[in-house]
């Protein structure tokens, strides 16, 4: 189906799955911390950035390709992991790896997924990444890297900019516990969203799948922001770093990098790319917008860049790829998708971003994505 007239924009498509989520869902995907300032600043530093638009091009193709770890690839987006992607919609991870492989973009798949790397594999195409929160056990963390090595992932990417639970009031007020429980609260909720509900309960309720393997019910005493995967977890440090570069034999990138100093010491570890990204405003309130700190780090380091937080958009992607980002991931905005349109929604987003990039680089007189225009800040 052509969902174009009616949803043109990423914008609609969140508005749509607003509709089609319970509120408890709808606060876990969309919230922040804090007073959501990080949030705000990431979507007011995009805006700064300008292209100057240039005319008398003649008639051309933009070329939406790009090469992203000595691997060409059509597109210069991919999906972003997140935590229990199939709260926000019954059996998202295997509609998301299916759709990143018809679409051959990256599909990276989270260590607190509601569907385990064993679960995704016969969905995975050729770009799987697979994310690790960063195990304490070493016998965890090398059972973790096979299962997922075994699954079909083929890049591994370290998150590191989450040392603790974050506060996360919205979802803390939304009644949602993790795994989540059905109260009398939240069961209102559903019922207000009658093809969630459905479609729920063909699945049953998500939890995390890959850490059934290493966890009892010892989660009494977390808080409700927190979940069974901060009994296993550590907060991660430079030796954590070496030790995983050194266990995985694939490209290997670290997630949540926000100072060019650590980008240059990533580099000489031996990271292959490194992921600027503030957690998309989900951990700390107080953080730069990542296009703000992205320059820096450009200059800082000759490893390939991977970008998020706050994109909605192919114009906001051209921003990002102008200020030095060499591939951009979203997460919130598969997830509005899906929940919006169900696995159609994975390739109308698709078809969104590709569109917004050619009409924008026809502005920019651009042909590829190596030749955008130097940006320059907004007043």
């Amino acid at each position: 189906m052509n969902w174009n007239g009616r949803y043109p924009a990423l914008s609609d498509l969140r508005a749509r799955a607003h509709k089609r989520i319970p509120k408890f869902v709808w606060e876990y995907l969309d919230s922040g911390t804090g007073d959501e300032a990080t949030r705000r600043r990431n979507r007011s530093a995009l805006d700064r950035v300008g292209l100057m638009p240039s005319i008398l091009h003649g008639e051309f193709e933009p070329d939406l390709s790009t090469n992203l770890m000595g691997q060409k690839r059509p597109l210069p987006f991919g999906i972003a992991p997140v935590g229990m992607s199939g709260l926000m919609w019954p059996d998202a991870e295997r509609h998301l790896a299916q759709g990143a492989a018809r679409l051959n973009i990256p599909y990276s798949l989270s260590t607190v997924a509601a569907a385990s790397p064993e679960d995704v594999s016969p969905d995975l195409g050729e770009d799987a990444w697979f994310q690790m929160y960063p195990p304490r056990d070493e016998g965890i963390r090398r059972d973790m890297l096979h299962r997922a090595r075994s699954a079909g992932f083929r890049t591994l990417v370290l998150t590191v900019d989450v040392p603790v639970a974050s506060r996360r009031e919205r979802q803390t007020r939304s009644g949602l516990t993790n795994p989540p429980r059905l109260t009398p609260r939240l069961l209102a909720q559903v019922a207000m969203r009658p093809a969630w509900a459905m479609a729920m309960a063909r699945k049953g309720m998500p939890h995390m799948r890959m850490l059934d393997a290493y966890t009892t019910s010892a989660t009494e005493n977390l808080p409700v922001t927190a979940h069974v995967g901060y009994l296993l977890r550590t907060s991660p440090d430079w030796d954590y770093v070496s030790w995983l570069r050194d266990a995985w034999d694939g490209p290997f990138v670290v997630k949540g990098v926000m100072r060019g100093t650590d980008a240059e010491r990533l580099e000489q570890l031996g990271a292959d790319a490194i992921w600027v990204s503030n957690h998309a405003g989900r951990q700390f309130d107080a953080a730069p917008a990542t296009i703000e700190v992205l320059p820096a780090i450009r200059r800082a380091t000759r490893l390939p860049i991977i970008f998020d937080s706050g994109i909605e958009g192919g114009l906001d992607i051209l921003r990002a790829m102008a200020s030095g980002a060499d591939f951009v991931m979203l997460g919130r905005a598969w997830h509005y998708a899906l929940a919006a349109l169900g696995p159609d929604g994975i390739d109308h987003l698709a078809n969104i971003l590709s569109a917004d990039l050619k009409a924008n680089m026809g502005q920019l007189g651009s042909r590829s994505l190596h030749d955008l225009p130097k940006p320059f800040q907004h007043h």
